[in-house]
């Protein structure tokens, strides 16, 4: 695993997407879902596809941008890329600049490898060696392993929310956990949130796809935190589905 052609891979990404985000018009149109979509995704899809390829061609690719690919071809993989050019399109619209890269190695339907670029902020969070870390600028040298912090009885819960999702699924969850100020994020930004130790927890009572959560999760398993289907307690896995949509899930340190 080279991590410097895979982080440069995620970074000449993020420079395609802000080359877009710096104009006025992003030539925004709706996705079937209803779901924005801008020539950043797509300039960002052909860049990480084309680079991941160049890599090693014999890896799948699976990207949100390319995700028409056949179940009965997907379920043979027990290797893959799975890959979301720009999460968070709306943070991007709103010019927030919550908005990521997100590039994630599955081995049997695990999430062995991870990539999370914020190019507005310039911060990566990756894994490597098994460990998390979290990179400002582009030095490699200069990362910082990143790791959990798990919540001690009396403490207030940090608790991860989203910008553009809240709404009251929420509201039973939060009852029963009792004392706890809310972190608000957008897009895969919030896992990684709970894998530095800046929050406890994230519970996810809502919608999201495999490319969503993928690279994001596993730098919360590099850092030392889980992320398990909500009603079950059980590991989220991918592609074991036809369907790719997660299931709802609790990011925990």
């Amino acid at each position: 695993m080279n991590i410097a052609e895979l982080l440069k891979i995620a970074h000449n990404a993020g420079e395609k997407i802000l080359e877009i985000y710096a104009r006025d018009d992003f030539g925004t149109r709706l996705k079937s879902d209803d779901s924005p979509l801008t020539e950043a995704d797509l300039a960002a899809h052909h860049a990480i596809v084309d680079g991941l390829q160049a890599l090693d061609a014999d890896i799948p690719v699976l990207s949100e941008e390319s995700s028409k690919i056949d179940w009965a071809e997907r379920q043979q993989w027990s290797r893959y890329w799975l890959v979301d050019p720009l999460d968070g399109t709306k943070e991007f619209v709103k010019r927030n600049g919550e908005f990521t890269v997100n590039i994630a190695l599955i081995e049997n339907h695990v999430p062995v490898f991870g990539i999370v670029y914020a190019p507005v902020l310039d911060v990566t969070y990756y894994t490597d060696d098994n460990k998390a870390w979290k990179l400002a600028g582009r030095d490699i040298s200069e990362a910082q392993q990143i790791s959990v912090k798990p919540h001690q009885a009396g403490e207030t819960w940090k608790v991860v929310g989203s910008r553009s999702h809240a709404g009251d699924s929420l509201v039973s969850y939060l009852e029963e956990l009792g004392d706890h100020e809310m972190v608000s994020m957008g897009s895969s930004l919030k896992l990684c949130l709970v894998a530095e130790g800046v929050a406890h927890i994230y519970p996810r009572l809502g919608p999201t796809s495999e490319w969503d959560t993928a690279a994001s999760h596993a730098v919360v398993n590099a850092a030392g935190g889980q992320v398990v289907i909500a009603e079950s307690g059980e590991p989220l896995r991918y592609n074991t589905k036809e369907s790719l949509l997660n299931p709802f899930f609790i990011v925990k340190s």
